[in-house]
């Protein structure tokens, strides 16, 4: 029973992951189509590289829960 909730756990994860790279996305966007300088956009880049390795990481963990769970 304890694996199929690994599983369930690591699915909702990767899943998260997926959104938040989805939105890392759209915020880019964002920042290009505004109208700012250039120090201003590379500012804002940084801040949102961040939130976009911290979804790819938890996008690989929820993946890695998500096998462990499907294989045990």
């Amino acid at each position: 029973m304890q694996m199929p909730t690994l599983a369930s756990i690591g699915l909702l994860l990767a899943l998260l992951g997926l959104g938040g790279l989805g939105w890392c996305i759209a915020q880019g966007f964002r920042i290009r189509r505004a109208s700012l300088p250039a120090e201003e956009v590379h500012a804002q880049l940084h801040r949102l590289l961040a939130v976009n390795l911290g979804s790819v990481g938890v996008a690989a963990i929820g993946l890695a829960m998500l096998v462990a769970g499907l294989l045990l």
